[in-house]
């Protein structure tokens, strides 16, 4: 059974398949030429966390590939609780032909991968945020064509969209930077599967945002204080202090850079105004992304 949980796993080919793929629904989705590819399908989206992208992007693409979808709000279904994950894994596979999962612990991915007889995709966990990965992955790829050799400098904490983006990266020989405050940084496990499954050569990791952007063609950020890292918020306000992407930032890169962002934005905070609102930032075409993005996803994994 064919899962989609973690850009780790796919190879290079399978990587630049999903990302051609994705390109083509998008210009067939502006052409109004649209495949009926999911046509007849089921596919179940269950979520423990909110969602406004993942959510609606998902459901507006099964919707335009002709399939249909079930919203299953995590605390309704009791994912884990209410069943053991292997019960709920072997019955809801009797109903629906996929299952999108937007969940606080990756280990709950992986327990229902083990007994479920349909795919699923990864939605966003505490490890990895794959399908936003892919989207970003395009976007980039539209900004300049080759990707190959760009870099990509991501200012902020070594949390799970930078997980899957640095891997992205490293699979398609993207250069990418991390520029963390002490402590923040990318963590041991995942420098360990990261050299053993992508390259020996782990990505760069810095204290000093303006070091990492010199060179850069992406300036990637994400919020400081992620769902479920609230008690946190003070201590991570003040010790990020210094990593905000803004006009002051922005004039130490290269003239030609794009700024990205997965949102929601935290204005004020990670990024300013000026910046969110600029002609540098390209954050709502990649939000556009995720649908064409997840389509291929889905196509890849039922078609």
């Amino acid at each position: 059974m064919k899962h989609f949980l973690n850009l780790i796993d796919l190879t290079r080919d399978e990587l630049h398949g999903l990302l051609s793929n994705a390109a083509q629904h998008k210009a067939a989705h502006a052409q109004g030429t649209e495949p009926r590819s999911l046509a007849g399908r089921v596919v179940a989206l269950i979520f423990e966390k909110p969602s406004l992208r993942t959510r609606v992007s998902f459901e507006s693409g099964i919707a335009q590939l002709g399939g249909t979808s079930l919203y299953l709000p995590g605390n309704e279904v009791g994912l884990g609780w209410r069943e053991t994950l292997a019960d709920f894994a072997r019955t809801i596979s009797n109903y629906v032909d996929l299952l999108v999962l937007r969940v606080y612990q990756h280990a709950t991915l992986e327990g229902l991968a083990r007994y479920a007889s349909v795919p699923i995709i990864n939605g966003l966990s505490d490890w990895s945020h794959p399908c936003q990965g892919l989207a970003d992955l395009l976007t980039v790829r539209e900004l300049f064509g080759n990707e190959k050799g760009r870099t990509v400098a991501f200012v902020g904490d070594g949390n799970n969209v930078a997980r899957s983006l640095a891997v992205g990266c490293g699979k398609l020989g993207i250069n990418f930077i991390l520029a963390c405050p002490e402590g923040y940084g990318f963590d041991d496990k995942f420098k360990a599967d990261y050299c053993r499954r992508v390259s020996r050569h782990f990505p760069k990791e810095v204290n000093n945002p303006a070091q990492a952007v010199k060179k850069a063609d992406v300036i990637y950020t994400d919020v400081w204080t992620s769902m479920g890292q609230e008690a946190e918020r003070e201590e991570r306000l003040r010790r990020f202090a210094g990593f905000q992407v803004n006009s002051k930032l922005l004039a130490k890169a290269p003239k030609h850079v794009k700024v990205l962002h997965c949102l929601p934005a935290h204005r004020g905070e990670e990024i300013t105004d000026e910046v969110m609102d600029g002609p540098a930032c390209v954050a709502f075409q990649q939000a556009a992304n995720r649908l064409h993005a997840q389509k291929a996803i889905m196509e890849w994994l039922l078609t």
